[in-house]
């Protein structure tokens, strides 16, 4: 039985369009403007979100693509956390994302380096992965070692933060110490029985929005390719993870599948799965506790693997 404040939280994100206004749900397909989505994101953040006390953002100088530093006061430590924002593959940035990052650095005691790569549909996949890559060799040529650096993304960017460690195993680089995703959208070809079976459960995600966001992500490309499906690449040698994810959503599939496939790698996988819980639900901590509850669990999985 998920909490009250949990459903209260699910309610309102399956019922938002209301206090937009609107009657209905909306409805993602290519005649949506991506333009639009992207300017709403953007102001919505402006409107939304407030500065986190406690923690500064300035610009990463010389970076392969325009990305800033999130640095709670006060730290003194070489660990740091490479973010990968969420955002459908076509939407979100370092700013958008400042809210999120903010309070997960602050909690977490670490400072985190966000960053805008290439969106679709004008960069479809493999570019996002490609300046992950870039990002990961550029804090190595800062000076941070590997074993002091974890992965960290959620939704599209999880997916993009797998396929970045499959494009940096390849190129023979090293693994950094961790990698934590929530909700990742690791399968291109939406073959996930979730897409179906959570459907109708699923709060947060727009009807069409999967298909369409991916549609534009995978471009004229294989759907199937490790860089842009990272469930299809050979997993062995991936650092550590930590998958969070709810089961009211209809990437479920794209975690459980996988984490099984990534454990059968000889990978070590932590993966839990919240009843009755939504998309990327543990960055809303600490609105409620299960979303606090998931992320101490991140917060106990990053220290234990940069210590």
């Amino acid at each position: 039985m998920i909490s009250f404040k949990a459903r209260l939280m699910r309610a309102f994100m399956r019922n938002r369009h209301l206090m937009k206004g609107k009657l209905r749900p909306q409805t993602i397909d290519r005649n949506t403007s991506i333009e639009k989505l992207r300017n709403d994101t953007q102001e919505a953040a402006k409107r939304l979100v407030k500065p986190t006390a406690g923690v500064s953002f300035h610009p990463a100088e010389g970076a392969p693509v325009f990305a800033e530093w999130a640095e709670p006061q006060g730290i003194e430590t070489k660990n740091m956390v490479l973010y990968f924002h969420g955002g459908g593959f076509v939407m979100g940035s370092a700013v958008s994302h400042r809210g999120i990052v903010g309070n997960f650095v602050k909690r977490l005691g670490i400072k985190a380096l966000t960053f805008d790569y290439r969106l679709a549909p004008e960069y479809p996949a493999p570019a996002a992965a490609s300046d992950g890559a870039a990002m990961y060799r550029y804090v190595l040529d800062l000076g941070y070692s590997p074993e002091r650096i974890v992965f960290a993304g959620d939704s599209a960017g999880g997916g993009i933060a797998l396929s970045a460690l499959l494009k940096l195993k390849d190129e023979g680089a090293p693994m950094p110490a961790a990698c934590v995703v929530f909700s990742p959208c690791t399968d291109a070809t939406l073959s996930g029985e979730s897409h179906q079976t959570r459907l109708r459960a699923d709060p947060c995600t727009p009807k069409g929005a999967n298909e369409t966001y991916l549609g534009y992500y995978v471009g004229g490309g294989d759907a199937e390719h490790p860089y842009t499906s990272p469930l299809f690449g050979e997993l062995q040698g991936l650092p550590p993870l930590m998958i969070q994810v709810g089961d009211a959503e209809t990437l479920l599939d794209d975690s459980v599948r996988f984490a099984k496939k990534a454990e059968q790698a000889g990978v070590e996988v932590h993966l839990h799965v919240w009843d009755g819980l939504f998309h990327c639900f543990p960055l809303l901590a600490p609105m409620f506790p299960e979303a606090t509850q998931a992320m101490d669990e991140v917060y106990r999985f990053v220290h234990e693997k940069l210590a």
